[in-house]
């Protein structure tokens, strides 16, 4: 496989907190043993969760800052052009659906100085002309936090979903965009 892709939506009915019984699942070691050989592996919302879970992402995803569901169009902003995920994007702000009541990124002090100095966040909530400021935050996220990559940059976490914006009659097409330049990346 060139691609593992853990997609959005309520494994196991998300019970417990969203993502950990997924992250003990049986096939859950092949996805980590994949991801710690260097394959790619995209998390999409609930899949981020996952990753989060599985400690192959560092910290936590929180309960939304205003205790609701959030499900929305949002603008997040590309940080790492040269990553497989975003090589050659055609943009660097693309507007995403979000759809979570768990998306608030948290980490450490620590964790996050690691994050930055790694360049390992992969996307900011930002405004439609990519300006990252708070009132563009729509779930308090650490730092406007909507996506991560691990250190070598072969995993990638993110709330926003891309596969909900694939054409313009669904109110927006920046998921092809995401998509098709990730499936010319993998060639």
């Amino acid at each position: 496989s060139d691609l593992i892709v853990l997609p959005g939506g309520f494994s196991y009915g998300d019970y417990l907190r969203c993502g950990s019984i997924a992250a003990k699942s049986k096939i859950i070691k092949s996805v980590i043993n994949f991801a710690n050989s260097g394959g790619m592996v995209l998390g999409i919302c609930n899949g981020f969760q996952i990753l989060i879970e599985t400690g192959l992402l560092p910290g936590a995803l929180l309960t939304n800052k205003y205790l609701k569901f959030i499900c929305k169009n949002v603008f997040v902003k590309i940080n790492d052009e040269g990553s497989k995920y975003f090589k050659k994007i055609s943009k660097n702000v693309l507007e995403l659906h979000i759809a979570h009541n768990d998306g608030n990124y948290f980490c450490t002090e620590e964790e996050l100085k690691s994050l930055e100095e790694n360049d390992q966040i992969a996307v900011n909530y930002c405004s439609e002309k990519g300006e990252v400021t708070e009132d563009y935050n729509p779930n308090g996220s650490i730092k406007n936090i909507a996506g991560i990559f691990n250190k070598n940059k072969n995993i990638l976490g993110m709330m926003p979903h891309p596969e909900r914006v694939i054409d313009q009659s669904l109110s927006s097409e920046d998921g092809s965009f995401f998509f098709k330049n990730l499936i010319k990346n993998l060639k």
